[in-house]
């Protein structure tokens, strides 16, 4: 007999960002990416796959308008790299796909929507070095919640917002959700 899946009940806390304040954060951060990178001359944004791809997408658009040039972007699937998997099965094999783009002595920007405990940053890391060296790389993130479990830390932040373990940070972008806004909630077991 199996047992039915449990569902976590979720109670919204309220809106963090409206998808007007999502914007005018993104303007900010392309400016810092520019300004830092001091253009972007061999600079590449890798989105993680899911809500970071359109993170990228976005910021990549909006550099290419202050550059008046095309900034290139990839996606990065970071699934069979996490630490996270069940260990007691057996390990996938990996077969890297194409990010769509050349890293190798780039400028990469490794996009996600939320940072919070590291894991998924090391885990594209991993990912991301498996399709070549780049020169250097620097993360961008909507959101950093803290709750490291690992050094990582972002060089582009949109928001710091501090949360306890009960809350959860739920990213809605138009292209993936259909939605464009930042919530916070909460379990409510």
């Amino acid at each position: 007999m199996s047992e039915a899946p449990t569902t976590v009940s979720l109670r919204t806390k309220g809106r963090l960002m409206s998808a007007s304040e999502i914007e005018r954060t993104l303007v900010r951060l392309a400016h810092e990416i520019v300004e830092k990178s001091s253009g972007c001359q061999d600079l590449v944004l890798v989105g993680i796959r899911r809500r970071g791809v359109p993170l990228a997408e976005r910021l990549a658009k909006l550099i290419s308008v202050i550059e008046k040039t095309p900034v290139e972007t990839g996606v990065l699937d970071i699934q069979f790299y996490r630490d996270d998997l069940s260990t007691a099965d057996v390990r996938p094999i990996v077969t890297p796909g194409s990010i769509g783009c050349d890293i190798v002595g780039k400028d990469v920007v490794l996009c996600d929507d939320v940072l919070y405990t590291g894991r998924t940053i090391r885990a594209a890391l991993d990912a991301l070095f498996d399709h070549g060296r780049p020169r250097r790389v620097q993360l961008a993130v909507l959101i950093d919640r803290g709750h490291r479990e690992l050094p990582i830390e972002a060089t582009y932040v949109g928001k710091h917002v501090p949360t306890s373990s009960r809350e959860i940070i739920e990213v809605k972008f138009q292209e993936v959700d259909r939605d464009e806004q930042v919530l916070l909630v909460e379990r409510a077991d």
